[in-house]
């Protein structure tokens, strides 16, 4: 779904209530839009343990202006499987991201001035992926 809002929407036809009761819960889930704003953003809460911190954030249940208690973990659970389809774990997001040297932690073993240049380096193994492709 585009906004939270229509997440909000979806979650008053399952549960009622008004949208206003949800808003914050979804708005919480996609917060990293705001770093982030492809589909990507979903990696940082759009998981099993995303579920977890959205219950510690808002508490196991919140009561909708109905007056019915409604679990948090229900509701993060169904934003998820709207976007998603399931609920993945943290690693089926984290396995499938591209590793680059300096998410390696080296740096703190290495004196700066023996630190490569990022950008330079990953940019000489691409093009050397791209010319080795190329031959095939």
């Amino acid at each position: 779904m585009a906004h939270a809002y229509h997440h909000s929407l979806s979650t008053v036809r399952k549960w009622g209530g008004s949208p206003n009761d949800y808003l914050s819960i979804h708005e919480w889930i996609d917060a990293s839009k705001v770093a982030m704003a492809d589909h990507s953003h979903r990696a940082l809460r759009h998981h099993s343990l995303g579920v977890y911190w959205c219950e510690e954030k808002f508490g196991v249940t919140i009561t909708n202006s109905n007056g019915v208690e409604i679990p948090v973990r229900l509701i993060a659970e169904q934003h998820i499987i709207e976007d998603l389809g399931f609920i993945p774990t943290v690693q089926d997001w984290l396995q499938n991201i591209k590793k680059k040297f300096w998410m390696t932690g080296t740096k703190l073993n290495m004196p700066d001035e023996e630190m490569p240049n990022m950008q330079t380096e990953d940019k000489a193994k691409e093009e050397g992926q791209a010319k080795t492709s190329a031959k095939v």
